[in-house]
């Protein structure tokens, strides 16, 4: 017989296992938002949300009243840690409806933008945050190296950008070993430049997690 834990796991290797696609991904989610936040909170297996909080608010301060977007949101776990740190003024951004709903109860967000983030232009315009951040999104099936050029053009200059990645994923997908060099491009191009790297340790139960911080141009 399986435990809890066990289970939550098999519920992540289903939504990111390597060769999933997008659409596949976002059709689990549907059927698992409603039990999401149980499973994540209860086993105790996904510190990220609390790891990007607390370094974004590091970064910014006492400016509580930053405008931020919590790109690929999902059911908000990253708008609550924020809240507890004293930020208010949040949108969330997810492709997906069904998870999106769940975060929209919790009363954390001021706008909720259903919308997946990738080359595409959101309904967003240019310079409109004060800060971006994004949790859990860099993996199979979900967000690509082709999204960082929107996320710095829906941030003001000046303003930053803070990612967490698992730190294994760097190496071990495809798509991720071209995430630091696309970011030294975008940097190379004058479009943001890096402020800090640092590894967050159980960003996982299995793993550390890596936090990216850049300053937009």
């Amino acid at each position: 017989m399986t435990s809890h834990k066990d289970d939550v796991y098999q519920k992540v290797w289903s939504v990111q296992h390597p060769g999933i696609t997008t659409e596949e991904s976002q059709r689990f989610y549907s059927t698992w938002a409603p039990q999401y936040d149980k499973d994540l909170t209860t086993t105790e297996i996904y510190n990220g949300p609390r790891h990007i909080a607390e370094a974004l608010a590091g970064v910014l301060g006492d400016r509580k009243d930053a405008r931020i977007l919590d790109a690929a949101a999902g059911t908000g776990l990253v708008g609550e840690e924020l809240r507890k740190l004293g930020f208010s003024n949040m949108d969330a951004l997810d492709a997906n409806k069904e998870m999106l709903d769940i975060a929209e109860s919790k009363t954390v967000y001021r706008n909720l933008i259903h919308d997946l983030l990738g080359p595409n232009r959101l309904q967003i315009a240019d310079n409109t945050y004060d800060a971006l951040c994004c949790s859990g999104s860099f993996s199979d099936g979900h967000l690509k190296c082709d999204c960082l050029e929107e996320m710095i053009r829906v941030v003001k200059p000046g303003g930053v950008i803070c990612l967490i990645v698992k730190e294994a994923f760097l190496e071990t997908v495809e798509e991720y070993r071209k995430l630091e060099p696309r970011m030294s491009e975008l940097q190379d191009k004058g479009l943001w430049e890096r402020t800090s790297r640092i590894v967050a340790e159980e960003y996982v139960e299995n793993g550390n997690g890596i936090i990216f911080v850049y300053k937009v141009l």
